[in-house]
């Protein structure tokens, strides 16, 4: 298994109930596809990007850490590319 984290741009203008929705959701993809997540969590609230993303200037931020077998990867991004409430995200492998 290898380690990553996940950064997801999710769109500011969600209502909280929407967002805790959304981050569970996210959490759950990854789990469901055999990773395990070590932690979660809204990394930035709110925070200007530098150029729009779908017309929008502003994302909050929601970083997960998660171990998993590399085929997972391809799995999470295919149900994250689909979602409307995200705006961008980067899935990144940290070194053992």
């Amino acid at each position: 298994m290898n380690k990553y984290e996940a950064m997801v741009i999710v769109k500011p203008d969600l209502s909280d109930e929407d967002k805790k929705a959304l981050f569970k959701q996210i959490d759950d993809v990854i789990a469901k596809n055999g990773g395990q997540i070590s932690q979660s969590g809204v990394w930035a609230e709110r925070r200007k990007l530098y150029f729009s993303i779908k017309k929008f200037m502003e994302g909050i931020y929601y970083l997960v850490a998660f171990d998993a077998p590399a085929n997972t990867i391809q799995e999470v991004r295919s149900a994250l590319r689909i979602n409307e409430g995200i705006l961008r995200f980067l899935f990144t492998r940290m070194d053992n």
